[in-house]
């Protein structure tokens, strides 16, 4: 384990990762979804946006153009030390996939790729949007691996709280408060290799969210008790979950 003194995380983004040829339908549904506009373009390739909300809010939800495979998602983390974070998630199991200026991209031990970035002072986070709020990266990670993913973001990220979630497959890395998105991660039932996707809180509205997002250009998949599986227009899945889009948690019981 590591003794490293830990780089507090001051904000998090979701990255919406698709194919270069479905970039363009991505980015105009996931803008409409989260109520957001498209920056301009950044990076070698124009690979890169950013998804920014009105009203003063801070941006946590980016796009990037991949060339190969099929994209899915992945987590960006805001530290004020990125040398620092880096290090730390080196110690703890992770490897350096590429080093950039003021920037690294990691892969955990599983192979999730996430990202060591600047902090820029974001602080504000986004309302709920049409009853919803993009507030979750779900990694599903094959069961050889699960349980050293489990470690491991639990030892990167101490301050958050790590825990069982509500299914046996589940594991929960929730942020300190104010930080927009969360870690969950998902044991699946086979051998293959890791992937994420997004998750969106839409508490007990989800058929509402589901047509709205229909009506926006995604499919369903399948629906399920507590969640429901839908396609975008660029073929990627993602989740509309039961949780409370205020708080990210599960919804309280009434007594009875």
């Amino acid at each position: 384990m590591s003794s490293r003194t830990p780089v507090p995380v001051r904000w998090t983004y979701a990255f919406v990762d698709r194919p270069v040829e479905r970039f363009r339908a991505a980015s105009a549904f996931w803008t409409a979804v989260t109520d957001t506009s498209l920056s301009g373009l950044r990076g070698e390739r124009d690979e890169f946006g950013t998804l920014l909300p009105g009203g003063g809010a801070d941006a946590c939800v980016k796009i990037q153009a991949v060339a190969d495979g099929n994209g899915g998602a992945h987590l960006d983390f805001a530290v004020e030390d990125v040398p620092g974070f880096a290090d730390a998630a080196l110690a703890s199991g992770a490897t350096t996939v590429a080093a950039h200026d003021g920037w690294t991209v990691l892969r955990s031990p599983a192979g999730q790729v996430f990202c060591a970035v600047p902090w820029q002072g974001e602080s504000v986070r986004p309302p709920v949007v049409g009853g919803s709020r993009l507030d979750q990266v779900c990694v599903d990670v094959p069961p050889s691996a699960y349980e050293a993913e489990v470690a491991f973001w639990s030892e990167l990220l101490p301050d958050w709280s790590a825990r069982p979630g509500s299914r046996p497959e589940f594991h929960v890395v929730a942020p300190p408060p104010g930080l927009p998105v969360r870690i969950l991660l998902q044991r699946l039932g086979e051998e293959r290799p890791v992937s994420a996707h997004l998750d969106l809180a839409c508490g007990s509205g989800i058929d509402a969210v589901r047509a709205r997002h229909e009506r926006l250009g995604a499919s369903l998949v399948a629906p399920a008790a507590h969640w429901t599986v839908m396609r975008d227009p660029a073929g990627a899945l993602y989740c509309l979950t039961g949780r409370d889009p205020q708080t990210g948690g599960l919804p309280v019981q009434p007594a009875g």
